[in-house]
C-alpha cells in the first residue's frame, strides 16, 4: 500500500497530492455522515411495517406488479434480487416472464423498455448504477422523451420508469458515486425524481410508475440500509413535482434532495442552536419539473437561499434553481426586484470540478458527505 501511494504521488502533477492526502483532523464519518430522522406515516395510509429504503422499493414494485398485469420488471441481475436486493422474491412470486434479467447493455435495457411501453404495457427498468446510465442517454433523451412528439402522439412510451441507485456511498470511486440528475433536467419530456426516505420512496416510485410520462427514479444508495421507517404495506401515492417544506423558518431557505436533505436538516439545527438562525428546510423531491412556486415563495419570505447537492457545482441543478429564483423576482416588478427581495447572495454547496475530489480522496469525500460541519457560515 505504501509503495502504491508513493507511485501515485510521483505520477500526480505538482501540488495535486496535497488534495489527495488525508487532511489533519478531517472528519471520517463514512456511511453515517448524517443522522436519519424517520417521518411518521400518515394514519390514513393504513397498516405499516418497518422497512429500510430497499425494502420499500421492493414493496412498491410488488404493489405495482400485483395491481397491473401488464407490468414487467427487468434489468441486470434483477431476477435473483439485484445487487442491492431491491427485487428479491419478485421473480418467484410473479414468474420469469414478468421479472427477468437482461444482457449487460444499458442502451438495450432502456430501448427494450421503450418498446414495451409503446405497446401499452408498463415497463419498469433497472440500471444497476446511475453511473451506468450514460450508454442509454440517447435512448432516454432522443427516444423516450420525444417519442410522442415526433409521432404526433400516435406512439407513446409514457408507461416507462427507469430506476437507478444514485449518489455517494463511500469508496465508490469513479463509477459508483455520481449524481447525474442535472444531465436529464435539461430534457423536456421526462420526469426526474429523487426520494429522501423509505416512506417517500415507495409513494414517489408508485407515482412514477402510474404517471403517463417517462420517469427516471434515482434511489440514494447510501439510504438503502441506513434509512428505516414505518412504511404502509398497501399502495399509496405522493404527488410528483411537489416539494415538501420539512421545517418552517424565517431567516434562510435551504433546499436539497435525496441524501443531502438529512445533511441540511442537521445544518438547520446547528444554525438555530449555535447562531440563532431560523432555517426553512425544503425537500425538492422532483427535479424535473420542479416546484418553483414553493421554493420562490419561501425565498420571498426569508430573503436568503442555500442549495446543497451531491453533484458537481459546475452545471449542477443548484444553478438552475438560483437562476429561476432571481428571474422570478425580476418578473414580479422590475429588474431591481431580486436585489430588493434577496438579502444576500444565493449560496450553493456541492462537489468540486476535479475528478480527484470524489473518486480517490476518502478524506475529501468524508468532508463533503459530512458537509454540515463546513456549512455553518450563512451569508
Amino acid at each position: 500500500m505504501a509503495a502504491a501511494g508513493r507511485a501515485l504521488r510521483a505520477a500526480l502533477p505538482c501540488g495535486l497530492w496535497g488534495r489527495l492526502a488525508p487532511l489533519p483532523g478531517a472528519p471520517r464519518r463514512g456511511a453515517a455522515h448524517f443522522a436519519f430522522q424517520p417521518d411518521p406515516a400518515p394514519s390514513e395510509y393504513g397498516q405499516t411495517q418497518k422497512m429500510n429504503l430497499f425494502q420499500s422499493i421492493t414493496s412498491a414494485l410488488d404493489n405495482a406488479l400485483a395491481k397491473d398485469p401488464t407490468a414487467v420488471v427487468f434489468g441486470e441481475d434483477v431476477a435473483f434480487g439485484g445487487v442491492f436486493r431491491c427485487t428479491v422474491g419478485l421473480r418467484d412470486k410473479y414468474g420469469k416472464d414478468r421479472v427477468f434479467n437482461t444482457p449487460l447493455c444499458e442502451q438495450g435495457i432502456v430501448g427494450f423498455g421503450i418498446g414495451i411501453a409503446v405497446t401499452g404495457a408498463t415497463a419498469i427498468a433497472e440500471i444497476q448504477f446511475a453511473d451506468y446510465i450514460f450508454p442509454a442517454f440517447d435512448q432516454i433523451v432522443n427516444e423516450a422523451a420525444k417519442y410522442r412528439y415526433r409521432s404526433g402522439d400516435l406512439f407513446n412510451c409514457g408507461n416507462l420508469t427507469i430506476r437507478a441507485p444514485w449518489g455517494c456511498v463511500g469508496h465508490g470511486a469513479l463509477y459508483h458515486s455520481q449524481s447525474p440528475e442535472a444531465f436529464f433536467a435539461h430534457c423536456p419530456g421526462i420526469k426526474v425524481v429523487i426520494p429522501r426516505s423509505p416512506l417517500q420512496a415507495k409513494g414517489l416510485l408508485l407515482s412514477c410508475i402510474e404517471d403517463k410520462n417517462p420517469c427516471i427514479f434515482f434511489e440514494p444508495k447510501i439510504l438503502y440500509r441506513a434509512a428505516v421507517e414505518q412504511v404502509p404495506v398497501e399502495p399509496y401515492n405522493i404527488p410528483l413535482s411537489q416539494a415538501e417544506v420539512l421545517q418552517t423558518g424565517s431567516d434562510v431557505t435551504m433546499v436539497a434532495w435525496g441524501t443531502q436533505v438529512h445533511v441540511i436538516k442537521e445544518v438547520a439545527t446547528m444554525a438555530q442552536e449555535k447562531l440563532g438562525v431560523s432555517c426553512e428546510v425544503i425537500d425538492l423531491r422532483t427535479i424535473l419539473p420542479w416546484d418553483t412556486e414553493t421554493v420562490c415563495k419561501s425565498v420571498a419570505k426569508t430573503g436568503r437561499l442555500l442549495i446543497s447537492h451531491e453533484a458537481p457545482l459546475t452545471g449542477g441543478f443548484a444553478s438552475e434553481i438560483s437562476s429561476t429564483v432571481q428571474r422570478r423576482e425580476e418578473q414580479q416588478g422590475n429588474t431591481e426586484a431580486a436585489f430588493k427581495t434577496l438579502d444576500a447572495l444565493i449560496r450553493s454547496f456541492g462537489f468540486g470540478i476535479y475528478i480527484a475530489d470524489f473518486s480517490f480522496n476518502s478524506a475529501i469525500l468524508n468532508i463533503h458527505l459530512g458537509c454540515s460541519s463546513a456549512s455553518s457560515n450563512f451569508p
